[in-house]
């Protein structure tokens, strides 16, 4: 394959790759949307887009393996490649994640514990998505090291929001006071869940700064 050939399909694979990052960033901002309006509907639109993010992701790993089988593709570009691939996948779980959240606007009955922002923690992760993926496009390290400490204040902000539930539910009494136990520890559930999952999608995004960073300066420092 004449060079120029190659070097052009290494660039559709990186826009391709920023192109399922904005559809997952879309999905999980629709999630978040469905899950703040309790809006059942919006949640079955995220879970039965999912299978194009999974389609999507089975073309670009075809991708990746047909340029390391064919083309052989040494430092550089292998890295590239390599880093790819291992973004498309964090980008297919997120997706699931957010496939997570419209499930429990599904599920959801009534909101408990308004003073867990659950949306911030949201908005936060989205950030932290998109300054990953800036950081893959823009071959930028600063921005990958950003990432990293951006996820130490979002486990500090998951890490309060699950205190905040659990203090609540002994301090005020919750259970005592509602008259459908199950209900409600169904509700508090999914918030617990939620959370949960939100700092998931922060892992996600600090591995797609790990890769992107060794991608760029062959440095495997947040590897680890």
């Amino acid at each position: 394959m004449p060079r120029e050939q190659y070097q052009a399909k290494l660039e559709n694979l990186r826009d391709d790759v920023l192109y399922m990052s904005e559809l997952v960033a879309d999905r999980l901002r629709m999630g978040l949307d469905a899950l703040e309006r309790q809006d059942a509907e919006l949640g079955e639109r995220v879970i039965t887009g999912d299978a194009e993010i999974n389609d999507l992701y089975l073309e670009l790993e075809q991708q990746c393996t047909d340029l390391i089988a064919l083309q052989q593709p040494v430092a550089g570009d292998l890295r590239f490649i390599a880093a790819s691939f291992k973004i498309i996948t964090d980008l297919e779980r997120i997706a699931d994640l957010a496939t997570n959240l419209g499930e429990y606007a599904g599920e959801a009955e009534r909101e408990v514990f308004p003073d867990v922002d659950a949306q911030r923690i949201g908005d936060d992760t989205l950030e932290m998505l998109d300054a990953a993926m800036t950081a893959y496009a823009d071959s930028d390290p600063d921005r990958c090291h950003a990432v990293a400490e951006m996820d130490d204040d979002l486990d500090a902000a998951c890490e309060a929001a699950s205190d905040l539930v659990v203090r609540d539910l002994i301090e005020q009494n919750h259970l005592g006071e509602d008259g459908d136990v199950e209900a409600m520890m169904a509700n508090v559930s999914r918030l617990l869940l939620t959370i949960r999952d939100l700092e998931r999608v922060g892992d996600h995004a600090v591995n797609i700064a790990a890769r992107a960073l060794y991608m760029i300066e062959n440095d495997d420092e947040l590897l680890y």
